[in-house]
């Protein structure tokens, strides 16, 4: 069963569990498995049918680009990884 590594503003849902094991052959699936074990996970990894705005996942080390249809082995780890925010794009001098 696949690995998924949650991240701590998310560990309310799971009961602190840092990581889970699931069934699935797709990230959906892998969600789907979750939001099962864990109402109400779904909505915050999941816009739709898409992952949410904001969130990156990486599966086995590689960043998923296919969304949802992602395939994710019986041996992968699924990390949903927040995206850090913040800071300002202007250059200010002394």
């Amino acid at each position: 069963m696949p690995t998924v590594w949650i991240p701590a503003l998310l560990r309310s849902f799971t009961k602190d569990q840092a990581s889970i094991h699931v069934t699935g052959s797709t990230l959906r699936e892998v969600i789907d498995a979750l939001d099962a074990k864990f109402p109400g996970i779904n909505t915050r990894l999941c816009d739709g049918d898409q992952v949410r705005a904001g969130l990156a996942v990486v599966i086995d080390t590689q960043v998923a680009r296919g969304g949802l249809s992602e395939a994710v082995q019986e041996t992968s780890e699924v990390h949903f990884i927040p995206a850090i925010g913040g800071g300002s794009s202007v250059v200010r001098s002394p």
